[in-house]
């Protein structure tokens, strides 16, 4: 099995607290993720809650061709205010491994993304992937660095 890895980082003119507030509630998810992808979460939780070791979270996603699949991540991993992992558990990828990093910068947060992933099938996931599905998931993270910088400016480093 082929293991791919990006790396994403973005700056935000957010604090600390504001960035691991936004981006360690589930629902806020759906924000940032390209509309044609028709993500909702349907998870139970209630608006408020956060990340947490252990925590389960079901998708409705349609990754290609708006075919919808059911999405299960858990969190496997948090260190407050640093650091979460969310793995796949059940849907499109043989391995779903992402690593979402905070660090105060001056003027705001670095946030960088770690992500280790797998395409099942063999030589036919390998083309796949190169033809498509790498693709997708690069213009995925385009969208949410627009979004997110939408949502909270732009980072001029002050």
């Amino acid at each position: 099995m082929k293991t791919y890895f990006l790396k994403f980082t973005q700056n935000l003119p957010i604090t600390l607290d504001e960035a691991w507030d936004f981006f360690s509630s589930p629902h806020n998810l759906a924000r940032i993720t390209p509309p044609q992808m028709n993500f909702i979460v349907t998870s139970t939780y209630n608006g408020d809650a956060k990340m947490y070791p252990g925590m389960i979270i079901t998708y409705k996603v349609s990754p290609l061709f708006g075919i919808q699949m059911n999405w299960m991540t858990e969190i496997t991993h948090v260190q407050d205010k640093v650091y979460f992992v969310d793995e796949q558990r059940f849907g499109p990828y043989a391995l779903w491994h992402h690593q979402h990093h905070f660090k105060e910068i001056p003027g705001g947060v670095e946030m960088t993304d770690l992500l280790h992933y797998a395409i099942p099938y063999g030589p036919i996931g390998r083309i796949t992937n190169k033809i498509l599905v790498g693709k997708q998931v690069k213009k995925v993270f385009e969208f949410r660095t627009k979004a997110v910088e939408e949502i909270f400016g732009k980072y001029t480093g002050k």
